[in-house]
């Protein structure tokens, strides 16, 4: 996990007044039979309906003899989109750090 925090600059992301959605935590985590990138964003706005909220944006799928297939979450937080095929771990962890479609 520390390799997915040392490629995220979260202070950068913040905006500088203070007032829209910014990242404040990137995690991993299984839900059910899929594991997951997520990233936590904290709401400060005095509208905002909720002071964080969660997003997930990666999802490796184990193919076997270690090979990965990994999805990147669509812009409607909707539908997982396959990006690469019979990646590495490491591989899978350098796209999700420097490809745009990984941006959290």
């Amino acid at each position: 996990m520390k390799e997915i925090h040392r490629g995220i600059n979260l202070q950068a992301i913040r905006s500088e007044d203070g007032r829209f959605n910014h990242i404040i935590d990137v995690r991993a985590e299984w839900y059910r039979n899929d594991f997951y990138f997520v990233s936590t964003y904290a709401c400060p706005g005095p509208d905002a309906l909720s002071p964080t909220f969660e997003s997930k944006f990666a999802r490796p799928e184990h193919l076997g003899d270690g090979e990965f297939a990994l999805y990147a979450m669509r812009h409607t937080g909707k539908e997982w989109v396959g990006i690469f095929d019979a990646m590495s771990v490491d591989e899978c962890m350098k796209a999700i750090q420097d490809d745009p479609w990984f941006i959290p």
